[in-house]
């Protein structure tokens, strides 16, 4: 998947395979311009990858390589069982979970998970959860606290699934319980935009002690497309609408609604999935270290008070 702004750089990229190629079948010495020219790739990496617009970074979220919660988690874990079913209706494939040894620590991770080919996608149902989802995502957070495990969730979805049946089966209902119930778990939570964060979607599994955006993440009540639906009758102004709704990671910082924004490689998260991880864990580890020290009911006193002053005006 090749984005528009991407297309100069990738153009480089091919003209650099060509030189190495030409070196190679030949005793041209062109190491000088080889070295010039990789130089100059990765300065117009830099300059494009730090200031892409709030669309662009939409755009990245999305990438179609990007890595999902199971990527993230075998390359977290040694060791990772996977968990299933809400013990009411099935096993929900869109949102994914169960307990994982993250270098000797055992942590509850949970998940929205999409799929890479067409199958996969209906399998998953292009990451948005049904209620047996969120009741899932709830089962495995209780678990997590009767054994005193911590938990980290990975958000990465366009929003939970608006089918009738959905509805019917009571996805406002099971979303708003996953909401009361996180702000009380007794065990230190940490949540991680990894890709979409859309609207109540996004927020069933995001109350946590810390919550963390990586750089070219989204997190907005609604999608820019939908947004210039309403707005415009029309798709069309989705760039505008994506400036005005202000949805990015370091929009969010801004306005207080996460406590830190995770760095990528240089061309996003999916160039790169082991130094991603890497990045992740030592946030998930730091955080941890310090949530350790303190009390229970201190970290749900923090926990709430943060999440009631958003959107506070003083």
């Amino acid at each position: 998947m090749l984005l528009e702004f991407e297309k100069p750089i990738v153009e480089l990229e091919n003209k650099l395979a060509d030189m190495r190629q030409m070196a190679d079948e030949s005793d041209v010495d062109v190491s000088e311009a080889i070295k010039s020219l990789e130089e100059k790739i990765i300065t117009l990496k830099k300059e494009t990858f730090q200031n892409l617009t709030r669309w662009q970074r939409v755009q990245i979220s999305r990438h179609s390589d990007r890595p999902y919660t199971l990527d993230y988690i075998y390359e977290l874990c040694s060791d990772f069982v996977e968990l299933h079913g809400d013990r009411s209706v099935k096993d929900d494939k869109a949102l994914v979970g169960g307990l994982g040894n993250m270098d000797g620590q055992t942590v509850m991770f949970i998940g929205h998970q999409k799929g890479r080919n067409t199958k996969q996608r209906q399998e998953r149902n292009f990451g948005m959860p049904n209620p047996e989802g969120y009741r899932k995502a709830l089962r495995l957070m209780k678990i997590a606290e009767k054994f005193n495990k911590p938990i980290v969730t990975l958000i990465d979805t366009p929003g939970a699934y608006p089918g009738l049946e959905a509805e019917e089966r009571g996805q406002g209902e099971a979303i708003a319980r996953n909401l009361k119930e996180m702000f009380m778990l007794k065990v230190p939570v940490i949540c991680i935009v990894i890709g979409e964060g859309a609207s109540g979607g996004a927020l069933g599994i995001a109350i946590g002690d810390k919550v963390f955006m990586l750089e070219n993440t989204w997190y907005s009540v609604i999608s820019p497309e939908n947004c210039s639906t309403i707005l415009w009758r029309s798709w069309e102004y989705k760039e505008q609408a994506a400036e005005a709704m202000k949805l990015t990671a370091e929009d969010m910082k801004h306005f207080k609604l996460v406590d830190g924004i995770i760095e990528e490689p240089l061309g996003g998260a999916h160039t790169d999935l082991k130094v991603q991880s890497a990045t992740i864990k030592k946030y998930i580890q730091a955080s941890l270290k310090e949530l350790n020290k303190l009390t229970t009911d201190k970290r749900i006193e923090q926990r709430i008070n943060k999440f009631t002053a958003m959107g506070v005006v003083k």
